[in-house]
């Protein structure tokens, strides 16, 4: 695995733009092949100088990863403990876990970008090696990880709360309690274990907050209501994408940024955000978040209307309402650049996808109970299952645990496709930190007892 790249990072744009020439000469000589397999077997071919999988660099004290159909992604070793002056160096890289393996079953041959043999079906996860809190919910398919860096996960914390009390004034004080107990410190750290520094951790860590607040305040249980969203939604997200307008209407704008609690957290993160990445992934980044406040306004429609979607119609929903901003700046987070024309490979994007639907899903099961509690209806997909196909309230939480595994074995084996025909180091590295992003995910919403309990369904 390669070292983490300078901060603040060095455009990609030659490159990007020199592979995207090579990719398309690709596809028009090789006419056969699918468009997917075709482009990002010749970016590799460029990348490599070579026709073979390479090996790919990894940490001192670790295996290489031969990229080949049996790519792994990693289970997350823990740091060592460290002195507090010392939690902004890089903690070890992550060590190689399980196996993602290719697409198997019916219909997926077309889907696959390199011809492989079967595989087994996927074994049950084994047991973490130390008891963590909380009970997982039984039959969920999931990876466990160890527990976070506890030096990085107290300056994470302590750096948050400064940031959300003292630069933008996010939550009255009788909110305190439930920002600690969102436990964002931990979270970040546990999803992003090959952050260079606590810096680069900080990044992950305040638009984490800041679309929570947004999520809260203007959709949730902290004053929200879907009446008059796609207004409010569309001036904070000029705080992540600018306005461009004339220099008599610009000081009015820019004042509006700091009108409420998300707007101005929106604005702080994303400056910290733009000056440590790159114009591409900085770009990149926007426009997840349309797609995200895109769910918002589609939730909020269904409640204005008192629509109880299909289950199909709510997955679509979820797609979008989803977490797939975080995983999708897992290399910034890293310290390093993935490529453009590579991100937006429709393989990539399909993994990207995946990865944001399952990470979701495992939302509302572990938020059920939550939202049960909670004042109005909520949609979460054991919800809609239940009401749709006419099953009792149990019957529909442990079909949307089944969607839930179906989606991540299908994340799995995509990744494991695109990992063996793009043999490109920032391409293998990014996959390991999207699928560690997921396992983080999990670990997070299992441990965090402070917000979440499972139902009396086993």
């Amino acid at each position: 695995m390669p070292e983490p790249g300078p901060s603040p990072l060095q455009s990609s744009l030659p490159t990007a733009a020199a592979h995207f020439g090579i990719h398309v000469l690709g596809r028009a000589a090789a006419p056969t092949e699918t468009a997917g397999a075709a482009a990002l077997t010749a970016v590799a071919a460029a990348a490599t100088g070579a026709g073979t999988a390479p090996v790919v660099a990894s940490a001192p004290g670790t295996a290489p990863v031969v990229a080949d159909a049996s790519v792994v992604a990693p289970a997350v070793v823990a740091a060592p403990a460290s002195p507090a002056g010392a939690a902004v160096t890089a903690p070890p890289v992550p060590a190689p876990g399980f196996a993602l393996p290719g697409p198997t079953g019916l219909g997926t041959a077309a889907l696959s970008l390199a011809r492989r043999a079967a595989v087994p079906e996927l074994p049950e996860p084994p047991a973490p090696a130390a008891p963590v809190e909380g009970r997982p919910i039984p039959g969920l398919y999931f990876h466990p990880v160890p527990e976070p860096d506890s030096v990085r996960v107290d300056e994470v914390s302590r750096r948050i709360k400064a940031w959300a009390l003292d630069e933008v004034q996010l939550y009255p004080e009788d909110w305190e309690g439930e920002f600690d107990g969102f436990s964002v410190g931990r979270y970040m750290v546990a999803c992003h274990p090959d952050a260079p520094t606590v810096e680069h951790l900080m990044l992950a860590t305040r638009l984490m907050v800041a679309e929570n607040a947004v999520d809260d305040c203007y959709c949730e249980d902290h004053g929200g209501s879907p009446i008059g969203l796609g207004g409010r939604l569309l001036l904070a997200h000029t705080a992540l994408d600018p306005l461009h307008t004339t220099t008599e209407y610009q000081p009015l704008w820019a004042e509006s940024l700091h009108a409420d609690a998300p707007r101005r957290a929106y604005r702080s993160a994303m400056e910290y955000f733009v000056n440590q990445s790159t114009p591409s992934q900085a770009d990149r980044f926007r426009h997840d978040m349309a797609r995200l406040h895109m769910g918002y306004l589609a939730e909020a429609a269904w409640a204005e209307t008192d629509h109880m979607p299909e289950v199909w119609e709510y997955l679509a929903m979820r797609q979008f309402n989803n977490f797939r901003p975080c995983p999708t700046i897992t290399d910034t987070v890293g310290g390093y650049e993935l490529p453009a024309d590579l991100h937006a490979q429709p393989a990539m994007q399909r993994v990207l996808a995946l990865a944001g639907n399952a990470t979701t899903i495992v939302n509302d099961l572990y938020s059920y109970m939550k939202e049960l509690d909670s004042p109005g209806n909520h949609l979460n997909l054991p919800v809609v299952i239940a009401d749709r196909e006419g099953v009792s309230d149990r019957e529909g939480y442990l079909k949307a645990v089944e969607v839930h595994n179906d989606l991540m074995r299908d994340f799995e084996a995509e990744a494991a496709a695109l990992a063996a025909a793009c043999p490109v180091p920032a391409v293998q590295r990014f996959l390991r930190g999207v699928a560690v992003w997921v396992d983080g995910n999990h670990y997070w919403h299992q441990t965090n007892t402070y917000r979440y309990s499972l139902p009396d369904f086993w």
